[in-house]
């Protein structure tokens, strides 16, 4: 059994946001050829779906890894089998940090995004992610159990976000991961999450040997998950550093069908 796991945005998905004629004719191929395919997101879960059902990926054999690996989802059973929360006193305390730097942070609960405000950061944001808003001053108010990830957004300046970053560097250690999904967005989330171990997880769950996984990807959040695999594809859109940490690089881009014309030819 081969086991794909493809990033959403920059990789399986082209600029449209959608999966091509091509790209899905691909992934039903290896669906019914007995694979599993893993949709690995820094997405939240209904994002996620959203994606699989516009795509018409209907096919048994998929599982969801969600907000960064820190839930797993099996849609088939419509059932949760890992999940890794963030606590709720760090929603209090990444809040207030990122306060100092007049950064946009938002959370989530199950089903919708808490935003402090409706803002032009979480519009933007939610011109892909078409989630409800809830609108809370104080993101904790809004929770009754610790979120699955936090993200911290600035549309205008990368070096506020590096320095938030920084700040709570010390801090985050043996807590939370904090990893770039693009130059805007600062993925917060458990530091036993992420979509590297989310695909050691989902190995085993399946009783699959890492070198039968492969993973795809184009920013920072997926360089675990190529490290972690037994080939890592980085797409030719794909930032250096994350080229750098693949085994290879697509032929094509996520406009041009990249990830299905690279794993057929790793197929044959």
């Amino acid at each position: 059994m081969k086991l794909l796991f493809t990033d959403l945005d920059g990789t399986l998905l082209n600029h449209n946001s959608q999966v091509s004629a091509g790209t899905k004719a691909f992934l039903e191929e290896f669906l019914v050829s007995g694979g599993k395919l893993i949709l690995s997101s820094g997405r939240p879960k209904d994002s996620v779906l959203e994606v699989m059902h516009d795509a018409g990926l209907n096919c048994p054999g998929i599982l969801l890894s969600c907000s960064n690996g820190a839930q797993i989802y099996d849609p088939d059973h419509r059932r949760t089998i890992l999940e890794q929360r963030l606590p709720l006193p760090y929603v209090a305390y990444l809040q207030q940090q990122a306060a100092k730097y007049g950064l946009h942070i938002q959370t989530y609960t199950e089903n919708a995004i808490i935003s402090p405000a409706d803002d032009d950061a979480v519009r933007y944001y939610r011109r892909r992610i078409h989630l409800p808003l809830i609108v809370s001053p104080v993101l904790a108010d809004a929770l009754t159990e610790g979120p699955y990830k936090m993200l911290a957004i600035d549309l205008h300046d990368f070096h506020k976000l590096e320095a938030f970053r920084t700040e709570i560097s010390n801090w985050a250690k043996n807590k939370i991961q904090t990893i770039y999904s693009n130059d805007m967005y600062l993925e917060l989330f458990h530091h036993a999450a992420g979509k590297g171990n989310a695909l050691r997880f989902v190995c085993g769950y399946y009783g699959v040997p890492l070198s039968d996984a492969y993973a795809a990807g184009d920013a920072e959040n997926d360089i675990s998950m190529l490290e972690a695999a037994g080939t890592g594809i980085a797409m030719l859109n794909a930032t250096d550093k994350v080229k750098q940490a693949a085994d290879i690089v697509t032929d094509l881009d996520n406009d041009n069908d990249g990830l299905a014309d690279m794993m057929r030819k790793l197929l044959s």
